[in-house]
């Protein structure tokens, strides 16, 4: 039967892929009492269980939903199409995580992208010619090659400027994997307790070292506009406008903004199985990631439970967290609590407003959550063909595989698109990162068949100050089709179902509030010692027994993993003291 044929009978359908159904925890029964509570079966709450278990507490992971992951889940939306429905791409998962836990023998596998960015030009070929495209992977002189298409000047500077990134990314590792720096321990409390805080310095003292001479740089790239950065080194647009989309993804701000340097670290900063600056496919979609988690959890003695919401988190008469309730009035009871959730949904939403303060509460309520995103998950029939890289007989092309970046040919169409949305419209020509994972993963979708990926920008949380309708998500999706179309024409014929999920919607599936994707700004203000607030960097809160270790807090969303372990060694810690 044609895919279009069975597709559209089950377009509301949204089945379970990579859940715990059928492992231990199906059918474990919830005690009434654990060591530790972990709020939310996303990656970090995960990784805190495993690292807590390990560690000689009894915990269990409590999820919302009927699927564990969080944002990095899969799921059937429409029959036989697997989609990474919210987080698409592996690479900043730590690799002392992925060693610790063992990932790969507990079924994690990642399928390696190479090359990794593909930016096709709208624009009429020369002397019948395809139009231009600037491709990027691993090799430097292929690179070059790329980018002199544009620019010679440009070609010969890229592999300094790679070495130049790699090097002040490199710097940044030891304060991902670790807790910053504990002001508060250092600077007051007897003297062991002022001993024991100045061990927090080392990672600092271990990114100035490495840093050496180019403390100044790092300094600019955290806090220059991107452009700023990328105008130094470069002159071509398509190569400042491929460069410039990593440092706005998922963030409501321009190439032309303070702080949007940060980001582009990312671009080098990732690692998958040994492979630094590599982004990766997961076998199966992003649940496959959470499932491997979940199951190295597991073997370690980890209770996990789907279909479990919290409604409040139980604060004792001495002030300190005492377990969970559930919506139907069953109490658990443990030592900790801690909550994966963003701190926004953990102190506003689960915790009781009379154990905060109103001083707290106020400082909650000014913590950024803006998101730009609207991610539009489509089942195809065919594999999208580009104007300016054709592949004959519907087979993959390198670029295939890669990011595909639509609408990036000038830095002013993205910044265009920002100022759009910052007025309260959507962008008429967004900024697009398609991917189609499916090209090189063949469990995601039938034979001839693909899931495609579209993580736009930018889009409001409200247009023009009212809510979002069923017509203006099918409107907006309509006008990104329109553009893919542009890049590949019978891209619009080819699809057989699509899942839109603007800024609200992200909130409302995934409890990502705002819809943002990082549990919270990656702004300058938002990071390190103040993420999410100053009072909040070292995972406590001020309810002795509750605890964050989502990426609302340090380092941030996308590096996946370390809230998580850094939590559970903060929790750890607390217990063995008291």
């Amino acid at each position: 039967m044609a895919a279009a044929a069975w597709i559209n009978r089950g377009r509301s359908a949204v089945t379970l892929a990579g859940t715990v159904t059928g492992s231990r925890s199906s059918h474990t029964a919830l005690k009434s009492n654990y060591d530790a509570l972990i709020i939310g079966g996303g990656h970090n709450g995960l990784v805190a269980a495993a690292y807590l278990q390990k560690g000689g507490l009894k915990a269990a992971v409590l999820e919302r939903r009927h699927v564990l992951g969080g944002a990095a889940v899969s799921e059937e939306i429409f029959p036989g199409f697997r989609f990474s429905r919210c987080s698409y791409l592996l690479s900043l998962l730590r690799p002392h995580i992925y060693r610790d836990l063992e990932l790969k023998k507990h079924g994690l596998k990642v399928y390696m992208r190479d090359p990794h960015a593909f930016t096709p030009m709208l624009e009429e070929g020369v002397r019948g010619a395809p139009p231009r495209s600037l491709t990027l992977g691993s090799d430097l002189s292929t690179n070059q090659m790329e980018i002199g298409k544009f620019s010679q000047k440009d070609a010969k500077a890229y592999p300094e400027f790679v070495a130049h990134l790699e090097k002040l990314a490199d710097a940044i590792h030891p304060l991902l994997d670790a807790p910053p720096v504990d002001i508060p321990g250092i600077t007051s409390g007897s003297l062991r307790r002022r001993l024991a805080a100045a061990k927090t310095l080392i990672p600092i003292f271990q990114c100035g070292l490495k840093l050496g001479r180019n403390v100044p740089d790092f300094y600019e790239i955290i806090t220059a506009p991107i452009m700023k950065i990328l105008t130094q080194w470069f002159d071509s647009e398509p190569l400042r406008a491929t460069l410039a989309t990593d440092g706005v993804i998922g963030a409501m701000t321009s190439p032309s903004n303070p702080g949007s340097g940060y980001v582009l670290l990312h671009h080098v900063m990732g690692e998958v199985e040994k492979e630094k600056g590599a982004w990766g496919y997961v076998e199966g979609g992003m649940g496959g990631l959470s499932q491997a988690i979940a199951n190295a959890a597991q073997s370690y003695g980890v209770d996990i439970f789907t279909e479990k919401g919290v409604e409040q988190i139980l604060v004792g008469s001495d002030g300190a967290a005492k377990g969970v309730v559930f919506k139907d009035g069953t109490e658990i009871h443990s030592k900790v609590v801690l909550s994966s959730a963003t701190p926004y949904v953990t102190f506003k939403n689960l915790t009781p407003q009379s154990a905060l303060s109103p001083e707290f509460i106020k400082a909650v309520d000014q913590i950024d959550y803006t998101s730009p995103v609207t991610k539009i998950n489509v089942a195809v029939d065919k594999l999208p063909n580009f104007l300016a890289s054709p592949t004959p007989g519907d087979k993959p092309g390198p670029h295939h595989q890669c990011s595909i970046h639509l609408n990036c040919e000038s830095v002013d169409v993205l910044e265009t698109a920002y100022k759009e949305a910052k007025n309260g419209r959507p962008s008429a020509k967004p900024m697009v990162e398609m991917t189609i994972p499916s090209v090189l993963d063949p469990t995601l979708a039938p034979p001839g068949c693909h899931v495609v990926s579209l993580f736009t920008q930018f889009t409001p949380y409200h247009i023009e100050e009212r809510e979002w309708t069923d017509q203006d998500r099918e409107a907006f999706a309509d006008s990104v089709f329109d553009w893919v179309e542009e890049y590949a024409p019978g891209f619009k014929k080819s699809v057989v179902g699509r899942d839109i999920l603007a800024p609200p919607d992200l909130e409302r599936i995934f409890g990502l509030t705002g819809g943002n994707i990082f549990h919270g700004s990656m702004s300058l203000d938002q990071l390190y010692l103040t993420r999410p607030l100053p009072s909040l960097s070292d995972y406590r809160s001020p309810i002795k027994g509750l605890y964050l270790c989502g990426s609302g807090c340090h380092p941030g969303g996308g590096v996946m993993g370390s809230p998580g372990w850094n939590a559970a060694r903060t929790v750890i810690a607390d217990l063995k003291h008291h």
